[in-house]
């Protein structure tokens, strides 16, 4: 039984406890609840005006690409319900840039004598660059949502500062700071990440891995993050002192793949740097305690209770409080991605910025909107049966569904009922399985 947390309201809609998959389906079925929200899922009681609360807190694992979240009950310091938020910060970052051409070259070709304007505008302080203040404001979103059905009593974040000049240079003076049971986390957790887990040379998975260095220590390398990777000690041992150009004398494409990748930069810690701050203010401005943790603490939790590396555990195991929580066994997070709600541009462009097809103002169709999620029961034909999805409106009256499987056409409208409205995310869910966790020699329930 696949476990995950259902969120729980009483009929006077205040916040209950959140409850298993299996009692709030029990509960459904006895007519004693009724689903209010299907993502993140939560039920309304028909019966019941109060109940017992517990203290809860939001645990947070905020990165520059996904955002783990928890709530952890306080009391049993068990995990009630987990999900990991995907940003959308790089498409972001593409419109933008995009937008900037397309402007760039109208003024060239529309205003190209006219004198430069003066360079008179400033940013406000604190100003933060909107594909960097997305991951603030949907991690601040979320938490709003939650805290509307689950009595959360504190927040616990892991307020990382990537020393990237550390990262650089291991050797940088001043490095006794680091020193003690939590030395040399960051910059391992760094190359995992780096590199993808797997080992540079042989691309092996879930194997101990050991600090490389590109170019050997004996011909003059340097401890900077750019000349370190990850091998197993197979190819650890193979390499040796050689050159890698020697070593890989033979494997062209695999020489080139690493000399490019090891001079990746820094921009995901960069970006976590930059919002770090800011989304810790916004935590404190809801009058919540706040705990506060470190990257490399958070590892030594989640390492020392033996749990696998995954978002959402390690927002788990964030600060004092995450060094002795309970995973229920085959604890599954929900997985929201940001797509956005789409756009409000009336006229499509080309790649040159000319106009091309234009839009109209109407967005629904029959009573339905690109974007929600359907549940469609065809009683004949080819596609019979329940087919659950996004779908793509048609003013003829015909939609498409995407499935998790496939993409469905032709579909009437008046087979399909609305169970979601489109609220720019897209959601899923990753099941934790035993056999992934053999791989690492672990045991989700401790």
């Amino acid at each position: 039984m696949i476990q995950t947390g259902v969120l729980v309201i009483s009929s006077t809609k205040e916040q209950l406890m959140p409850t298993s998959e299996r009692h709030a389906r029990i509960l459904l079925k006895q007519g004693k609840a009724a689903v209010l929200k299907r993502f993140p899922f939560t039920i309304i009681l028909k019966d019941r005006e109060s109940g017992i609360l517990q203290p809860i807190s939001l645990k947070l694992d905020p990165g520059s690409k996904q955002t783990g979240i928890a709530l952890i009950n306080d009391v049993t310091h068990k995990v009630i319900f987990a999900m990991e938020l995907h940003h959308r910060g790089l498409a972001i970052k593409m419109k933008l840039l995009s937008r900037k051409a397309l402007r760039s070259g109208r003024r060239s070709r529309k205003t190209r004598y006219r004198k430069p304007g003066l360079p008179n505008t400033r940013k406000p302080e604190g100003w933060i660059a909107p594909s960097l203040l997305h991951r603030v404001l949907t991690v601040e979103t979320w938490m709003s949502r939650l805290r509307r059905y689950t009595p959360i009593t504190t927040v616990s974040i892991e307020l990382n500062k990537f020393d990237t000049q550390l990262m650089q240079n291991a050797d940088i003076s001043g490095i006794e700071y680091q020193q003690g049971t939590l030395q040399g986390y960051e910059i391992r957790e760094y190359l995992l990440e780096k590199w993808e887990r797997k080992c540079t040379y042989c691309d092996k998975e879930n194997v101990p891995l050991q600090i490389e260095h590109i170019h050997c220590r004996a011909k003059n390398g340097s401890d900077r993050a750019n000349n370190l990777a990850l091998a197993c000690k197979t190819c650890n041992d193979k390499k040796g002192t050689q050159d890698i150009r020697d070593f890989l004398k033979n494997k062209p494409d695999l020489l080139a793949k690493i000399l490019k990748q090891a001079k990746t930069p820094l921009h995901d810690a960069a970006a976590v740097n930059t919002t770090r701050w800011a989304l810790y203010k916004r935590l404190k401005a809801t009058g919540l305690p706040v705990e506060t943790g470190t990257g490399g603490h958070t590892k030594f939790n989640r390492i020392k209770q033996e749990y696998p590396k995954a978002h959402w555990i390690d927002a788990a195991c964030v600060g004092k409080s995450g060094e002795h929580i309970i995973i229920p066994k085959g604890m599954t997070p929900l997985i929201a991605k940001a797509t956005g709600h789409g756009n409000r541009q009336m006229c499509g462009t080309d790649k040159y910025g000319f106009p091309k097809g234009h839009r109209t103002n109407q967005k629904t169709h029959f009573g339905f909107q690109t974007g929600n999620i359907v549940k469609a029961t065809i009683p004949t034909g080819k596609h019979k049966g329940i087919h659950t999805g996004k779908i793509s409106c048609r003013a003829t009256g015909y939609f498409d569904i995407s499935t998790t499987e496939n993409r469905i056409q032709g579909i009437k409208h008046n087979h399909c009922t609305i169970i979601h409205h489109p609220d720019g995310y897209n959601y899923s869910k990753r099941e934790t399985h035993s056999s992934h966790l053999k791989k690492f020699g672990l045991s989700v329930l401790k």
